[in-house]
């Protein structure tokens, strides 16, 4: 019965160093997501930055359509890919178990 203990406890430390993530290979998900997440947020920000300048006359209105239209497409982009992800999170749901 020791045999088996020590057998389990040694597998189980092999499967837990396999399963550790390591930050040096490639980078963790927290950060990607995180740039991303700024990247969105900054082009907001950006869009809504040059939408005030232009209702107070500081920006003409070529600025203008290309910060909307940079806006949408983000926006756009955001509300896909959170689709794709309740789509995928429905399917895991819908699987037999």
């Amino acid at each position: 019965m020791d045999v088996k203990t020590s057998f389990a406890a040694q597998s189980y430390a092999q499967a837990r160093a396999a399963a550790a993530p390591r930050p040096e290979a490639g980078g963790s998900g927290q950060s990607v997501f995180g740039a991303i997440a700024e990247d969105f947020a900054a082009t907001l920000k950006a869009g809504e930055d040059t939408a005030k300048a232009a209702m107070t006359g500081g920006a003409d209105p070529h600025a203008l359509v290309q910060a909307l239209a940079a806006t949408e497409l983000a926006v756009e982009t955001a509300v896909t890919v959170r689709n794709k992800v309740v789509e995928a999170y429905q399917e895991i749901l819908r699987m037999p178990v």
